[in-house]
């Protein structure tokens, strides 16, 4: 499966790479983001061996837990920006270390409450292996991610 998610990483990084010089950069964001969205579903349905009835109830959920993720993403892209614009200006004062440093824990710790809840919601309709898998896998899919952004963003100093 991680073999998988870092082809499908890589291809939609060179699919990017392609687009952008055909297209304005935000607009290439969105095809690339929109891609990776339908990467991800056909990975998790791929692996997650529903039956037909417990899929009516699954997708909803997971795109409802998706879009409520999306929100998580955004606060901490914005945390991301923050801190580009900080490091680039030189040495990151005390105070602005603290405060990139709780928005950056606060973004975790609403990731973790959101994952719980959806796990709740998702045990209601699929039996708790089924539950776990496919937490399973949104965790290693996210972490693969972060892995890559972490390899991006220097160390504060």
């Amino acid at each position: 499966m991680i073999r998988l998610l870092s082809l499908m990483l890589a291809g939609a990084m060179l699919f990017a790479t392609s687009a952008i010089a055909q297209q304005p950069l935000d607009t290439n964001m969105e095809i690339l983001k929109q891609k990776m969205k339908a990467d991800k579903k056909l990975l998790i349905a791929n692996n997650m061996d529903l039956s037909e009835a417990e899929a009516k109830q699954f997708w909803p959920i997971y795109e409802s837990y998706q879009k409520d993720l999306e929100q998580v993403n955004q606060k901490l892209g914005k945390t991301i920006m923050e801190y580009a614009e900080a490091f680039n200006k030189g040495s990151i004062p005390n105070d602005t270390s603290k405060k990139l440093l709780d928005e950056a824990l606060s973004v975790e710790e609403q990731e973790v409450k959101l994952k719980r809840s959806y796990a709740e919601k998702m045990e209601k309709v699929l039996p708790a292996t089924k539950v776990a898998r496919y937490i399973q896998m949104e965790t290693k899919i996210r972490s693969v991610i972060k892995v890559e952004m972490a390899q991006q963003i220097p160390l504060v100093y």
